[in-house]
């Protein structure tokens, strides 16, 4: 009768222990207690600016993914794409959402993540940078921009910088960065000015003050017909994907798989549709088309310069 009286209380102080919170494991050798951590998935995302904002921003999101895996939810910012590749090199971030040019340098350059899913954005999958003029300038194909400035949006811009920048200079072009619109530049290359924004790249190349200009298509698309009249289209990058998701490359093949199954059906109800539209107007994510070995090879094609010998 002592005995089973001992037992129960030893039973009712276990399960006090546990319904406290303490939740007290212990190690290999039976002897020291540890507390057991809930597992957590970290979103990582690069911003210089903004960061609390950017955090908040992305909170319901990855809560949302946090609860179907029965993980908790963790946004992380990183200033620039290699704090992130580190990051993830640490396991500190375990997924992250990034343009094509952050992406490139993030997995292929500091071979820190391995392609996932596509991120669809304002209903579609994938866009491209057009390198534009003035109609009437005398500006009639790229040979003619050299010699002369054009803009580019900002300096971390895919479609306002990247992209353009990469196709000029696969295409044999040279091109000088400038510290104003006045610079001089030399016969066989292009300088280049940041605007800051896509309406000044557009009034500056429509002023003359700058020979041409880089835009996505999508911003080409918003231009009012008078606007749009008056500018010409010189060439067109390559289309790629908006966003792309990627993970730490030593995630475990069973988690990366949860995951993506969870991203892919997101769109399919109601509360994931709506988390979608909140972060950064997202429609759906989709499979790779080329798989992840046929997207790397597109994002080396567009991005990677062999060094001149």
């Amino acid at each position: 009768m002592i005995m089973k009286r001992k037992r129960r209380r030893l039973s009712v102080i276990v399960i006090a222990a546990l319904l406290s919170g303490a939740f007290l494991g212990f190690d290999a050798a039976g002897q020291t207690p540890y507390r057991l951590e809930a597992k957590t998935i970290s979103l990582g995302i690069v911003s210089e600016v903004n960061q609390k904002e950017i955090e908040g921003h992305y909170r319901d999101f990855v809560g949302y993914v946090a609860r179907k895996l029965s993980y908790e939810g963790k946004v992380i910012i990183a200033s620039t794409p290699p704090e992130l590749a580190k990051l993830l090199g640490q396991q500190k971030v375990d997924f992250y959402m990034e343009s094509t040019y952050s992406t490139y340098v993030i997995n292929d350059v500091h071979g820190a993540g391995k392609l996932l899913l596509r991120r669809w954005q304002r209903g579609k999958p994938e866009y491209q940078s057009l390198i534009f003029t003035k109609r009437n300038s005398g500006i009639n194909r790229l040979d003619d921009l050299r010699g002369k400035i054009i803009v580019f949006e900002d300096p971390e811009s895919t479609s306002g910088y990247f992209l353009p920048k990469f196709f000029l200079l696969r295409n044999g072009f040279k091109l000088s960065e400038k510290s104003r619109l006045e610079a001089g530049v030399a016969p066989g290359e292009i300088g280049y000015v940041f605007a800051s924004s896509q309406e000044k790249v557009v009034d500056w190349v429509l002023t003359k003050e700058a020979a041409g200009g880089a835009f996505s298509d999508d911003d080409h698309a918003k231009l009012d017909e008078k606007t749009k009249a008056d500018v010409s289209i010189l060439a067109q990058t390559e289309r790629l994907p908006r966003h792309l998701v990627s993970i730490r490359k030593d995630m475990a093949p069973a988690l990366a798989d949860r995951l993506k199954a969870i991203l892919l059906a997101m769109s399919e109800d109601d509360e994931g549709r709506g988390i979608l539209q909140k972060t950064g107007e997202t429609t759906k994510f989709d499979m790779l088309p080329e798989g992840e070995e046929g997207m790397r090879r597109r994002l080396l094609a567009t991005f990677y310069l062999p060094a001149k010998k």
